[in-house]
């Protein structure tokens, strides 16, 4: 399944690249995910837990950096693993572009996704719904953190301001936009042919 999400940040594309050099500050910007050990060779192991409608998921793994293209401004991270509860598995290729827009920054995401097990019941309505609310919540994230660095804030200040979002919020917001596609979907044309 591929999931493109964008996303502005207000700092310029060289500001945010320096960023993204720090992955464990990266990853702390993203609810739910969490990085445990750095296995070398820009390969890591950690985790995510989302939910997705009643079912909370914590899948385990590896994410591993294969490409970091400083001229395009674009990195490329293959990440995979399997639900802590052997409910399923899950990879994905992740693949982040940074561009000029304006005075900022726009982040295009793009990510190829892989599901087996409890997750790959959701459709992907349910699981765009999910991702756009992940992606809305890591930009501002990302540019809180940004911002605090700019102040002069340490690794270990920064790490210290990672707020995760509740799986739960994740999964409401997410329940929240399927509900207003599925109004907008019966009600707009009644309402058009009133």
């Amino acid at each position: 399944m591929l999931i493109k999400n964008e996303f502005e940040v207000a700092e310029p594309v060289e500001k945010v690249w320096r960023f993204f050099d720090n992955i464990p500050l990266v990853a702390a910007c993203l609810p739910g995910a969490e990085l445990g050990e750095d296995l070398g060779g820009e390969k890591y192991k950690g985790g995510v837990a989302v939910r997705m409608g009643p079912v909370r998921l914590r899948f385990a793994g590896t994410a591993d950096i294969t490409e970091r293209d400083e001229a395009a401004k674009r990195i490329v991270v293959h990440a995979s693993g399997a639900e802590e509860k052997g409910r399923g598995q899950a990879s994905m290729v992740v693949t982040a572009t940074l561009a000029r827009s304006g005075r900022g920054t726009k982040v295009a995401v793009t990510q190829d996704l892989q599901l087996s097990g409890a997750a790959a019941q959701y459709g992907r309505g349910m699981i765009s719904d999910v991702t756009a609310v992940l992606m809305r919540d890591f930009s501002a994230n990302l540019q809180d953190r940004i911002d605090r660095a700019e102040r002069g804030e340490s690794p270990e200040q920064l790490a210290a301001a990672a707020a995760e979002a509740k799986g739960f919020t994740v999964g409401l917001q997410a329940a929240m936009m399927a509900l207003r596609r599925v109004f907008r979907r019966f009600f707009v044309p009644y309402q058009a042919s009133s």
